[in-house]
Parts: C-alpha cells; structure tokens; sequence
C-alpha cells in the first residue's frame, strides 16, 4: 500500500474518536490534512477545532470549521496530529512542518492525544529522522555549541521562520535511547522554546493507516 493511501486511511480512521460537541486539536501535516477533509463532514456536530498552525488554520477555515483560541476553551478532550518519527512506546519526533511549539502546547492541553501516521514512520530507535527544535534566534549558535557538545550535528533550517516567528535547528546524527532524559535535559537551555520530542508526554493511541499499533 503506498504512504498516501496509508496516511488517508489514517486520517479518516481518527475520525471514530471525535465526539459530538467536542472541540477537536487539529495538528499539521500531510496526513492531518486528510483528517481535516474528514472533520468537515462532521462540523456541525462539534463545536471547532484548535489549530496549532496557521496552515491548518487556513485548511479548517476553508472547510467551514471554526477556529478556536486554546486560552478560551480550557481544555480538550481529543488532539489528532502526525508525525515524522513513532518508536514502540508511541514516544515521537515531530517537527518537520516547523510547528512543534504549538503542536507541544495543544498535546499537553488535550486528554487523549491520537497519532496518525503510515507505517515508513515507524522506528525502533528515534533519530534517523533529524530533531527538530526551536530557538529563539540569537540563541542559534549557543545551541548548536550545546548539541555538538551532546555528540549531535546542528543544523540551521536556513530561511524557516516558525509561526511564533522563530528559527529551527535540526539535529543530525543522534540516536535516542532515552527519549525523555534528553527532552528533558535539552529544556533546560536558555533559547531553546521547544524540542521535537514528545516523549514526557507521548501519543495515547498511534493509527498506522486504519490500524491501531
């Protein structure tokens, strides 16, 4: 089965957790958008969405789905996001869309977070796919000091500019055996807003085209 029909059926087979009257987190991506084109049959059985980028934002407004502001609805029940890397304990590398700050806050505001992925994301050991983190931008070169000292290669995504207005480094060449030590340690750093890895608080439920894992 090719990738784009695996990432359709994981879109569309998110779709059974979404609840009448419900605010849904909508992440980013390619196989988010597929869920979203599904959402739309539903929009007038829930409340909205929150959106953690002003992609996803531009897709839902399209499809005639309101858009909520997270500071207003207090928590959510679901959040349905993607991923560039899943390992078996559904701890995850996110990032490549440049929209992990946002994608991180509305994760940690939500009670059960979906991952919709095919199965070329799934891994035994995260990092063959590069850690994205971002920084704020006169921090650049002190982070990646940082990480060549922790044995990686830094980076610079020249000319990204994240939705929150900042930069991204993407960290080449780590394999990560401990997942939350090194979110954890990596927060530690001034400049640093967010970390690709959600590992201290990982998916709930991981679809692998319409498949649970």
């Amino acid at each position: 089965m090719s990738n784009a029909n695996e990432k359709r059926q994981a879109g569309e087979a998110a779709i059974r957790y979404v609840e009448d009257g419900a605010i849904v987190g909508v992440g980013t991506g390619s196989t988010v958008a597929y869920f979203i084109d599904a959402l739309a049959d539903l929009k007038d059985r829930i409340q909205g969405a929150v959106s953690s980028s002003e992609q996803s934002t531009a897709h839902l407004k399209r499809l005639g789905i309101p858009v909520l502001d997270l500071n207003a609805t207090g928590p959510l029940s679901l959040y349905v996001d993607g991923a560039d890397e899943c390992d078996t304990h559904k701890r995850l590398i996110k990032g490549g869309g440049a929209a992990l700050t946002r994608e991180k806050i509305v994760a940690e505001a939500s009670e059960k977070f979906i991952c919709i992925i095919d199965s070329s994301k799934q891994v035994d050991l995260l990092g063959k796919f590069p850690l994205p983190i971002e920084v704020i931008p006169m921090a650049r070169s002190l982070i990646g000091r940082e990480i060549v000292k922790r044995g990686g290669q830094p980076v610079w995504r020249d000319g990204v500019v994240t939705d929150n207005g900042n930069w991204i480094i993407d960290v080449h060449g780590w394999q990560i055996v401990d997942p939350v030590a090194l979110e954890n340690d990596l927060n530690q750093l001034p400049g640093i807003v967010a970390v690709g890895l959600f590992a201290r608080r990982p998916a709930d439920v991981v679809l692998v085209g319409d498949r649970v894992m």
